[in-house]
């Protein structure tokens, strides 16, 4: 049932689109009028094609993406974007770009991609325009909400950033039990100091199954430290595995998983009851045999210090690999343990901080998501 005062129409009615422009790199010099592509703005340019206000998106490749523009603009070739608004509310056209399913379209050889023509046939509810002004109202105090918590979280990512520098190299020295400043000395230790480095036994493809113990790869590695859904996976079998760790041992809490081909140095801090096994050779296993902090080993392996180390490392060998021969030598500032302990608590808190915001950040899109539809 259509609410009183609204229309069907295909949005080629409602908004005309238009192909964006060449501009040779050559041309791509630093000024003021931004260059808006299929990813966003994408540089600055001295001359406009389109005054303001714009809405810009992908044509092909990168689709999906809308992007409202405020101020005098070029758009790229590689994009589509809003000629004419045929007296309807600009930013409204935006909202309802963004409700758009764009996986739907592609072009004739099965790439993602988008034309005019394609967007134009689309049907369309469109509402009177002062209603169009109420509803952009109501979602651009969303979108503010959205807007200033993504500030908050880079603004905590990049002081969490500057304390990692300042507590991991002893520039800054934090409080004891009995509230002075730890004086204990700072020595520079070895991977290998704390650490015996590994790998696993091997397991054959053949014997990976859709179903049994998870099976970790680098690709699994980057999503469990990006807390994100594995793409896809495998596993092995519970007799197999419980085969494999009789004889060969699994990794135990505090113990980390490391990335030695791929992506390099992404690091996994075993915890309580997990249950899995991993890939020889392509996943490194730190395993911890004298006392130290594992919380804050964590940290000093995100820190730049030992990124640095890792990246040096893997340009020297053939095929950039992070091996255990490079991991047991990698090398760490490492205070007295109680520390170490006071350390990883005061960046454990930071971390839970920017979790809260990032908690609140995908409740809010989850919001608008569900006032759009």
């Amino acid at each position: 049932m259509v609410p009183k005062g609204w229309q069907f129409s295909k949005l080629g009615s409602v908004a005309e689109l238009q192909r964006g422009f060449d501009l040779p790199s050559t041309k791509r010099i630093d000024g003021n009028v931004p260059i808006v592509s299929s990813s966003g703005v994408s540089g600055y340019h001295n001359e406009h094609k389109v005054e303001k206000p714009g809405i810009v998106t992908g044509r092909y490749g990168s689709i999906g993406n809308v992007y409202y523009v405020e101020k005098d603009f070029w758009p790229l070739n590689t994009s589509l974007w809003v000629k004419d608004f045929y007296g309807n509310y600009p930013k409204f056209i935006y909202y309802l770009l963004s409700s758009f399913d764009f996986k739907k379209f592609s072009d004739k050889t099965g790439v993602p991609g988008v034309n005019r023509n394609d967007l134009h046939a689309v049907k369309v509810l469109v509402p009177p325009i002062l209603e169009q002004q109420r509803i952009v109202k109501i979602l651009s105090t969303w979108d503010k909400a959205i807007s200033t918590t993504e500030r908050l979280i880079d603004n905590s990512t990049q002081q969490k950033k500057a304390l990692m520098q300042q507590l991991l190299t002893g520039k800054k020295r934090l409080l004891d039990e009995s509230g002075k400043r730890f004086e204990g000395e700072w020595k520079i230790k070895k991977v290998s100091d704390y650490f015996d480095v590994s790998s696993s036994k091997r397991v054959l493809q053949e014997d990976w199954k859709d179903e049994g113990v998870p099976f970790y790869r680098t690709r699994e590695l980057v999503s469990l430290a990006k807390n994100e859904p594995f793409r896809s996976s495998i596993y092995i079998a519970e007799g197999y595995y419980k085969k494999l760790i009789t004889k060969y041992g699994m990794p135990d809490e505090g113990d980390f998983l490391v990335s030695g081909v791929g992506t390099l140095g992404v690091i996994y801090q075993v915890r309580e009851n997990d249950k899995f096994y991993f890939k020889d050779g392509n996943v490194l296993w730190f395993r911890k045999e004298k006392e130290v902090s594992s919380d804050f080993f964590k940290y000093c392996f995100l820190s730049d210090y030992i990124r640095n180390q890792i990246n040096i490392q893997a340009s020297v060998t053939t095929v950039g690999t992070y091996t255990i021969t490079n991991a047991k030598k990698t090398r760490f500032h490492c205070p007295p343990l109680e520390e170490q302990q006071k350390i990883a608590t005061v960046l454990t808190n930071a971390d839970k901080e920017i979790e809260l915001l990032e908690q609140q950040l995908a409740d809010l899109q989850q919001e608008k998501k569900a006032l759009m539809q």
